[in-house]
């Protein structure tokens, strides 16, 4: 019998809501000061607990969120997974996935009357998710290397890298050694929006921070910076159901 160390928590639990199951991912954060309970963008509901928290304590704390987790979660977007015949955004214009069965080849933009723009994809079906989504990794990696750079040099900072991530919760980061961290969904939205995460990001080589320094040299590389972020604030969680599993 331990009357001394709470049992370790378990990596997820199951809640009933509404009569039916949701997975609650668990994670202890050294950064927790209480516990905390979270929707990212993609992944599922996630239960924070502190350093010394009490799994009994979160499974309690959990219960009395019921009715908040079930309401955020009626307006959570349902996955849309790469496949054949679904509709995906590039830049912002919705793009009709088809297969071609070609073993080899890439992915190829083209265009009909009947269906409009097309995202061509070659190789056998089971292949077609992983082959898009690499893809799309590589399109939106120019893209914000390209406006990455252009603020950059508007702003006299020095970039080291960039990077693409499949954040759950970000859509940048940046280092204090000039590192650049980009989730690739941006590629999904306009492009006024990656520009604006771009300008965002290279904003904080200048101001580590969300100072008024901050936006302030976020809007001298980038005046219209107010149309982006407004448009991801809205429309951000849709963008991340594409691709998830």
């Amino acid at each position: 019998m331990n009357l001394f160390f709470p049992r370790r928590p378990p990596d997820e639990t199951i809640l009933r809501i509404d009569g039916r199951e949701v997975v609650v991912r668990v994670r202890v954060s050294p950064r927790a000061r209480a516990y905390r309970l979270a929707i990212p963008h993609a992944g599922g509901p996630v239960l924070t607990l502190p350093p010394h928290g009490r799994w009994r304590e979160a499974e309690a704390f959990l219960r009395r969120q019921t009715g908040w987790l079930a309401a955020r979660l009626s307006r959570v977007p349902l996955a849309i997974p790469f496949a054949a015949g679904a509709r995906v955004p590039l830049r912002g214009v919705p793009h009709l996935v088809v297969g071609t069965g070609l073993l080899r080849g890439r992915v190829e933009i083209t265009a009909s009357e009947e269906d409009g723009p097309i995202l061509s994809v070659p190789g056998a079906p089971e292949h077609l998710p992983r082959r898009l989504a690499d893809w799309l990794k590589a399109e939106a990696r120019s893209d914000l290397v390209a406006r990455s750079d252009f603020h950059a040099v508007r702003l006299g900072v020095e970039i080291r890298s960039v990077a693409m991530r499949s954040q759950a919760t970000r859509w940048g980061s940046c280092s204090s050694a000039g590192r650049l961290n980009y989730n690739w969904r941006l590629i999904l939205a306009p492009d006024f929006v990656l520009d604006y995460v771009a300008a965002h990001e290279v904003a904080h080589l200048l101001e580590m921070n969300h100072s008024a320094a901050f936006w302030a040299t976020v809007e001298r590389t980038l005046p219209d910076m107010a149309r982006g972020r407004a448009w991801l604030k809205a429309h951000g969680r849709e963008l991340m159901a594409y691709g998830a599993d």
